[in-house]
């Protein structure tokens, strides 16, 4: 299973957002470079040693670079491409440095779920949604809110929005394109067969399912 890495500490099948970015986010130097993958170019962005952005070229809510200073030989970024070579070998390589993605309170939770779907598995955004409804505090959201969190998320790949389907299993909602996310998930099912459901049940992560441990939010 997926481990991350959130603020120095390791996590297995998930990861913490913190908050240390709420305010004043846009005085910290953002650092960015490109790295080249099976599925085309990708650009990250990090920010005191933690990946903040990872977006395939062109995709839907690409960032305005504008201030961000090139730096390849960048540590994390150096760990990153290694990470990311392992993977598209098939591996699954451990995440052993910080992710610390922007947005809202409501957004962050929903990353923090998307972390939690397996490798090879797949839910839907209504999963996603019953599964905040249990959490303690959190408003109810339809699954269209959770679809505009997730195609928000600024770190593909790493936290896998492309885990994310349609109530029939149909591929649909992925900022970087629905050829890149069906290649994603053929990449990560056993002998890359994935096939969306014809009408038949979701297999879906039971983590997102149930109900979280007393006292854990």
């Amino acid at each position: 299973m997926d481990s991350f890495m959130m603020e120095g500490v390791q996590k297995t099948a998930g990861f913490r957002i913190d908050s240390l970015l709420s305010a004043g986010e846009g005085e910290r130097m953002r650092y960015t470079c490109s790295i080249d993958t099976p599925l085309g170019m990708v650009t990250a962005s990090a920010e005191d040693g933690a990946v903040t952005g990872l977006w395939f070229a062109g995709q839907k809510y690409y960032p305005d670079p504008a201030g961000w200073a090139p730096k390849p030989d960048y540590p994390v970024f150096k760990a990153l491409g290694v990470w990311l070579t392992e993977y598209f070998a098939g591996a699954r390589p451990p995440l052993e440095f910080t992710l610390r993605p922007r947005g809202s309170p409501f957004q962050k939770r929903v990353w923090e779920l998307l972390a939690d779907i397996p490798y090879g598995e797949v839910c839907t955004y209504g999963d996603i949604a019953r599964r905040l409804a249990l959490q303690p505090g959190s408003p109810s959201a339809s699954a269209r809110a959770v679809g505009g969190a997730v195609g928000h998320n600024p770190i593909s790949i790493l936290i896998p929005c492309h885990r994310v389907v349609g109530s029939t299993g149909n591929l649909t909602g992925y900022a970087g394109g629905l050829e890149r996310k069906k290649a994603l998930l053929q990449l990560e099912t056993p002998l890359g067969g994935f096939m969306p459901p014809a009408g038949g049940p979701l297999r879906t992560p039971g983590s997102l399912l149930r109900p979280p441990p007393e006292g854990v939010s």
